[in-house]
């Protein structure tokens, strides 16, 4: 209906729970354009309290306001203060919507605006209905429904708006539910039906509603219509959210199937009474129902249950559970304080405190709501008086007391009792740390068995069985959080014909996920902007910027150098973002988020579309690692030659002083390094120039096969575009980055055109170090390849180029390449020669690197016996080095050093590492190594299966890289089919 002015009603009233209107002295007033009137129905909704600027902003116009934004809110303020005070004095202030700060307030009574009447007759509705006056209830309930005209806030623009328009439209349901609950309360079944039909067609989901309706036709002498309610009512869950009828609904069918007699009608009960002759009403019981299908948690239940039962003691147990949106903090509270609600006996009170929406619930409101239910017919005014009053009220009674949705403690310190006995469940997406003695728990997602559980539950166990890798794979893109695993759940269980890898690849696109997460009203998305939607304007900055990094984990450092501030305010501002549960603190200075929250931030950098910031925090970081990575090989590689940069970082990187530290940061850094690479390629040429150094810095101490798949795609893009602008220096440090990897992964042909592309784009008399490295590299893969003669032109050209930029050390790695070729080429004096040279250089440059690569060259020309101390000097060195690539080749040199040694059993244990490694790192030369060496100790052992079993594996692989090492196995082989075999002799 409209707001209709009574004698008692102010000359000044507003009505928002239908179109947005307002009377001056019962006369209608113009209230201007929408954005207008979303301005004055911001204000209106938030009761008097300051709404900055900013808040205003974002309520019009969310993340893209215009450019003149705050200007236009201006003069819609100025237009409102002329429309509801028209007779107020030029430049005389306003007394109804004044400044604030940086805000505004409207300042009007209560009784003003019909959302505080409703909200005020739904108050005292609940309080009469818990009294026993049953009658009043329905009357008050029908008042406050009857404020309603139409849907709340028709046509007023903005987020702001719409989030609220879904509030108020759910108070104006679950209003419409009381009254109908009030209506059968007093025997008004028959009156009902039809209403409940109406709402049960508008809201089928709603159980509670299809509840009443069954039981007004009950009470109709209708039962078949009414278990056929229950019939259509499980039919339509299970095919819209996958879920059976939860526990209130299923309790009225078995009990209409009984015939219970408590459904009839019943008697009004004699109300008890108190000491002072005062009727006293029922002890409250306002749990929200629990889950029928709550899943996993067992040691988290158990432990909460412990502590809420053992409430005695001097002072109130407070809990308090913190996580993230989505998380299921409000589930699990239900959950356990309806396990432990009979320890409870005077009674549960429960509050939505709407911490994580724009309106979070006034404590005097909620104070003012608690009384009533506790019998307070007329509450005081203030807050302090509400309180003492409930504390008051409690300080006999044990109740258990759960907030929920807490927005800080704040919020939630007037609602403790004030002694002993009472217990507080409070949950909230912060850390509730401001209340005195309370126990945090904090609520992660759940473990992949309770995740597929869950699952499982929702969608049918048979379903799960048939295909349980792709059902992991959807809770794994859920991130294991309950909502997000529920709602892929539902999706599912209401679409027979989809199959679980069906919704699995749905899911598998993440630039897809967030909107395939969502069903209804329900979305993770929605879920997770109410946090974000509360982060300060530095927070949100913060939250977005640090999500351009795909990594699993930023250091502090790096958080530092995204965002462009000093590292105090960085950690602040990333602390920040923990204690809001938009961000994990898992060790000291480490940060990293929720799978889905990291989407939810990079949909925020697309939506906002900043790209020339996002470029500058990729920058510096970049900034900061190519500095700090050759750092690190300065302290790893001391005098080692560096190549120049396409860039010039300003920072000087983080000191890294010993080695040690050098290769701790490198390995802990490692996906971060990647991960920032991969975001330099997708901005312009100048990030591209800093991820290819990078790159080549760090190919410079060794490619790990493994990143392969993340490497390949840095150097696809960073060379396409080098390629469309003719970018030579990029396009040789591309193709030199790409032989490297290529060399490591054993596509030793494909590393040779790389390398040698990279020498086209490369100017032959211009000697520099990527010149040396490239020459160098493509003689090491020609020597594998068998071509010697080629080989050794190539390291000349490395050798006379290190001679001519002076690096000694350079050429010392030379001299132990060209050892190489020179004993395929026969000359096994001159090799041993070259290679003990390099070792000799290595030992006196202090360079370790070094040192374990010409140990190795030597220990692979040397004959027999003769190589293995060299051989196990250089497998300790690189296994200090942490190069594992390396310290499978080695342990396969070493295996066949052993074999020449007539150590067979040990060169069967040492080849058995070596292809352990090399299956781990993905280098199939180095199982081909290992495998022939382990293969020829097997036949040693009298294992002639198991050896030649892998020989011929070592074969197949030599043959598939085109290396020379096929003929030899080939012949081992070829031996073992024409000779028999011999036991070795008895010990």
């Amino acid at each position: 209906m409209e707001f209709r002015e009574t004698p008692q009603t102010p000359a000044l009233r507003f009505q928002v729970l239908g179109p947005v209107q307002a009377w001056l002295d019962g006369k209608p007033l113009s209230l201007g354009s929408p954005q207008q009137q979303a301005v004055l129905t911001t204000l209106l909704l938030h009761s008097g309290r300051l709404v900055t600027t900013q808040d205003l902003v974002d309520a019009l116009w969310g993340d893209r306001p215009p450019a003149q934004a705050v200007a236009a809110l201006r003069t819609y303020i100025s237009r409102l203060r002329t429309v509801i005070e028209p007779r107020r004095e030029v430049r005389r202030p306003a007394e109804l919507l004044i400044s604030v700060a940086d805000g505004y307030a409207l300042r009007i009574p209560g009784e003003a605006l019909d959302l505080t009447v409703f909200e005020r007759l739904s108050a005292e509705a609940a309080a009469a209905r818990a009294s026993g006056d049953k009658h009043e209830a329905h009357r008050l309930l029908a008042q406050a429904l009857d404020l309603f005209s139409g849907r709340p806030l028709t046509g007023i623009p903005g987020p702001y708006a719409d989030a609220q328009r879904l509030r108020l439209a759910e108070r104006q349901v679950a209003a419409a539910e009381e009254l109908c609950a009030a209506a059968l309360d007093i025997g008004l079944h028959s009156e009902i039906v039809g209403e409940l039909n109406n709402l049960t067609a508008e809201h089928p989901l709603r159980e509670r509603l299809r509840e009443l309706l069954m039981l007004a036709l009950y009470r109709c002498g209708r039962q078949a219509e009414a278990l056929g309610v229950y019939t259509d009512t499980r039919k339509l869950l299970i095919e819209e959210l996958g879920v059976e009828p939860g526990a209130g609904l299923s309790a009225m069918h078995t009990r209409i199937l009984a015939a219970d007699p408590a459904l009839t009608l019943p008697a009004a009960p004699a109300p008890t009474t108190r000491e002072d002759g005062l009727a006293a009403p029922p002890p409250p019981a306002q749990l929200p129902a629990d889950v029928s299908d709550f899943s996993g948690r067992s040691d988290l239940v158990d432990d909460l249950s412990t502590v809420l039962m053992n409430a005695t003691g001097q002072a109130v147990v407070v809990t308090s559970l913190a996580g993230i949106g989505g998380v299921g903090k409000t589930t699990l509270a239900v959950h356990v304080a309806h396990r432990v609600r009979s320890d409870f006996p005077d009674g549960q009170l429960y509050v939505d405190l709407r911490g994580a929406g724009a309106s979070p619930a006034d404590p005097v409101v909620v104070l003012g709501d608690f009384l009533h239910a506790l019998g307070v017919t007329e509450s005081p005014d203030s807050l302090e008086q509400r309180a003492a009053l409930y504390r008051s009220l409690l300080a006999s009674r044990r109740m258990l007391i759960l907030l929920d949705n807490a927005r800080d403690a704040d919020q939630i310190r007037p609602l403790i009792p004030g002694v002993s006995g009472c217990a507080v469940l409070a949950t909230s997406r912060s850390r509730l740390a401001g209340i005195p003695g309370a126990q945090l728990f904090d609520v992660e997602e759940l473990t992949p068995d309770e995740a597929l559980a869950l699952f499982s539950a929702i969608v049918g166990e048979q379903r799960v069985a048939a295909e349980p890798e792709a059902a992991m794979k959807v809770v794994t893109a859920c991130g294991f959080l309950p909502l997000a695993v529920r709602i892929a759940a539902a999706r599912l269980a209401s679409r027979p014909r989809w199959s679980v890898s069906d919704l699995a690849s749905r899911l598998a696109d993440q630039r897809r996920r967030l909107d395939e997460l969502q069903l209804g009203n329900l979305a993770v998305e929605t879920t997770i902007g109410l946090g974000y939607g509360q982060l300060s304007a530095a927070e949100a900055r913060a939250f977005r910027l640090l999500a351009l990094i795909d990594s699993p984990d930023i250091p502090l450092a790096a958080v530092t150098a995204l965002l462009g501030v000093d590292e105090y305010t960085a950690e602040d501002l990333a602390e920040a973002l923990v204690e809001a549960n938009m961000l994990e603190c898992f060790a000291p200075g480490r940060y990293r988020y929720h799978d889905l929250l990291r989407l939810y931030a990079q949909r925020q950098n697309e939506r906002i579309g900043d790209t020339e910031e996002q470029e500058r925090a990729v920058m510096r970081l970049l900034d900061l690692l190519i500095p700090t990575v050759r750092n690190a090989a300065r302290t790893i590689e001391p005098d080692d030659p560096e190549p120049a940069l396409l860039t010039t970082p300003a920072s000087p990187g983080i000191d890294l002083p010993t080695s040690g530290s050098a290769q701790d940061w490198l390995r802990t850094e490692g996906a971060l390094l990647l991960s920032a690479m991969a975001a330099a390629t997708r901005g312009p040429r100048p990030s591209q120039h800093a991820a290819i150094d990078l790159l080549i810095l760090l190919y410079g101490l060794g490619p790990d096969p493994t990143h392969g798949p993340q490497v390949r795609p840095i150097l696809e893009t960073v060379g396409r575009a080098a390629e469309h602008c003719g970018d030579l220096a990029t396009l040789a440090r591309v193709h030199f980055a790409l032989g490297t990897l290529q060399s490591a992964t054993s596509d030793f042909q494909e590393a040779e055109q790389s390398f040698r592309r990279s020498l086209d784009h490369q100017a032959p008399d211009d000697p520099t170090v990527l010149l040396l490295a490239t020459a160098n590299m493509l003689g090491v893969i020609l020597s594998v390849g068998n071509r010697p003669d080629e080989a050794l032109l190539f390291l000349e050209q490395a050798r006379a180029t290190s001679q001519a930029v002076r690096t000694p050390i350079a050429e010392a790695r030379i001299v132990s390449n060209m050892a190489r070729v020179q004993h395929r080429l026969g000359m096994a004096e001159t090799a041993i020669q070259s290679a003990s040279e390099g070792v000799a250089a290595a030992r006196a440059s202090k360079n370790g690197p070094l040192l374990a690569q010409t140990l190795y060259q030597l220990g692979v020309v040397l004959p027999g016996d003769e190589a293995v101390p060299h051989l196990r000097e250089a497998h300790r060195l690189y296994q200090s080095q942490r190069n594992s690539l390396w310290e499978g080749y080695t342990l396969a040199r070493l295996a066949s050093a052993l074999l020449a040694a007539e150590q067979h059993t040990d060169a069967a244990e040492t080849a058995g590492a070596s292809l352990a490694i090399g299956q781990e790192m993905g280098s199939a030369y180095c199982q081909g190594l290992a495998n022939a060496a382990l293969g020829e100790a097997l036949l040693a052992l009298a294992q002639p299966a198991r050896g030649l079993a892998c020989l011929q594996e070592a074969h197949a692989i030599f043959t598939r890289l085109g290396v020379p090492e096929a003929s030899p196995v080939a012949d081992l082989i070829s031996r073992q089919h024409t000779e028999p075999f011999s036991s070795p002799p008895a010990p």
